[in-house]
Order: structure tokens, then sequence, then C-alpha cells
């Protein structure tokens, strides 16, 4: 056996940051496993820079900076980190979870806990952008410094190309939003706040064409009534959304709902010794925030530390007075 742990966090998002720290609160010995070669899950994937303002005590914090916060909290009880690995089979033996790697590794656990977010994401192309990736076109922005000085023209219309648009105004020499439609799915706040900066909106257009050797130079747009408007442009920052799937989770034996795993008031799944925490987790009445994570976390974890001793209490007691 490669690794032996109490517990295994497959997912390094915010709530599986979270419970690991809170496994390690209770005695447990913890490894985390994630498919994405950093910590962080889909925060540090897709808007490390964006201003989060639903995790409570904190007005308002960046994304990057709530990772980091979560990875220092959770490494104080030494998890291992597992990154860049995909966890891929579950089977039981006797009392024990044996999950498979991609690498061909294998960690035994007492039990899993499932922290797996949306599952494994993939943005959706720009039609105009086939072979472009890595010329000009991004699909996250993971670093705002980069594109300090250039011209960047944003396509799509949801609270992900807002978001970047605001966030990309005060650095970026021009920064244009560009959607197919005249509405948007992004919160109305935002779009007014990035219409306040005079950041143009063009609406009912497409990109057509992007130009230039061997970097991206311009991109022509095809607007209503068959129009064409060439804009200067850098990087094409494609906000068009993603698909998702939980990928091998898929085949463990639960009870899914609309990609997401269903379980009871214990966080635990139809499987025994399974349970899930986060975005991931579905039961009635589920809303999916960080916060909401963060509690389900707690929750699974104390009731794991019950399953796997049973004399342990379901209350820890507080933190403050360990």
């Amino acid at each position: 056996m490669d690794l032996e742990v109490d517990l295994l966090i497959v997912g390094a998002g915010p709530t599986g940051l979270f419970a690991a720290y809170y496994a390690g609160f209770r005695d447990l010995s913890v490894a985390l496993v994630d498919a994405l070669p950093e910590a962080g899950g889909q925060i540090t994937a897709m808007y490390p820079e964006k201003m989060i303002f639903d995790v409570a005590g904190f007005p308002a914090v960046r994304g990057r900076d709530l990772v980091a916060a979560l990875v220092q909290q959770a490494d104080q009880w030494r998890p291992t980190h597992l990154m860049g690995r995909q966890a891929r089979t579950l089977s039981t033996v006797d009392d024990r979870l044996h999950v498979g790697l991609a690498d061909g590794a294998t960690v035994s656990a007492g039990a899993v806990l499932i922290t797996a977010g949306m599952g494994e994401f993939t943005p959706r192309p720009l039609p105009a952008g086939d072979g472009w990736l890595g010329r000009g076109v991004v699909h996250f922005v993971p670093a705002l410094a980069a594109h300090t000085g250039q011209d960047v023209v944003v396509v799509g219309g949801g609270d992900s190309a807002f978001d970047w648009a605001l966030a990309l105004a005060p650095i970026a020499s021009s920064v244009t939003v560009v959607h197919r439609r005249a509405t948007f799915r992004a919160h109305p706040p935002t779009v007014r706040q990035v219409r306040d900066l005079g950041v143009p909106i063009i609406t009912d257009a497409q990109v057509l064409e992007l130009r230039g050797d061997p970097h991206l130079a311009e991109v022509e747009l095809g607007l209503k009534g068959g129009d064409r408007k060439t804009l200067p442009a850098d990087t094409v920052v494609a906000a068009l959304g993603f698909t998702a799937d939980l990928g091998p989770i898929e085949s463990w034996g639960l009870e899914l709902d609309h990609r997401a795993v269903l379980v009871d008031t214990t966080m635990r799944t139809a499987r025994e010794r399974v349970y899930a925490a986060g975005d991931v987790a579905q039961y009635p009445g589920k809303v999916k925030l960080i916060a909401t994570g963060f509690g389900e976390a707690a929750t699974a974890v104390n009731n794991i530390a019950v399953l796997l001793n049973p004399d342990a209490h379901l209350f820890p007691g507080h933190s403050s007075n360990a």
C-alpha cells in the first residue's frame, strides 16, 4: 500500500481544505487528492483574483488569499497533499477503502470524504479561437499583472466575463466586453460597475476571426445587421462557461442527482464509509455556497471521527478550548 490514512479527502478546494483542518483537529491522519496541480479547486483555476463576498468574517476576500489562508490553516496538522493526481477507482477491502490514483498509486483510508465541487470542468471553446490558445486566447486570468497595458477583449455575458472586465479595466490599455445577446446572465450591480468605468460593451455581436502572427493582434466582430468591426486585441478572455462532470466518481456506486452526490444529514452517501460535502453534495434545500461547504465539512468530519472510533464524541468541543 502506497499510503495509509484515517481519512482521504477527494478534492482540495475550500471545502476540502477546511475538512483537512477539521480532521486534524479531530486527531485524524489525512491526505488530500486533487487532479489539479494546486490546492484551491475552482477558485485557483478560474478566478484567483476575484473578490469573494460571502465568506463569514470577511467583508471581501480575494480568491487566492482565501485559498492561501485555508492551506495555512490545514497545514498545521500536516496533511499529505497529492496534487495533480486523479482519484479513479474505489474498492472496499475488509473495513478499509482503497482508492486507486491515475498514476497507479493506491491510498488506503478508513473513510473517504468527497469534496470535488462541480467535478472536472472543461471551458467551452471560442468558436473562432481554434489554434489560438497560448497565442492570445485564454479562458481564465490567473495573474492580472500579465495583462498590464494590453488591449483585452472579454467575450461572454456571465459573472466571470464582467468580473474579469472589472478587474482588468484599471491596468489594461483597453477592455471591451463582447456578448452575442443584449441581455446578460451576470449580476446586475457588476454590469453597472463595468458600465460606470466606461468599459465599452458590444452586444448582439460575435467573434468572426482572430488575426495576428504569431501572437494575436486584432479581433474581427460580426454585428447585428451584417456590419463588421475590428478591435485591437493582445488577449481575448473567452469567458463562455464550462462543462462539468464527476469523472470516475460516477462509477463509485453512489446515488447521484444531476452531477451531485446524494447525502443524508450526516453527509454520508449511499456507500458505507464514503461521505460528501460542498457543491458536490446534494440534499433537499441545499444552497451551494462556500459557507455551506464549511459547515458540511465539519459535520462530515465529526461523524467520520465517531465512525472510526466509536468511543469518540460527536461534538468535539470548541477549538478555542483546545
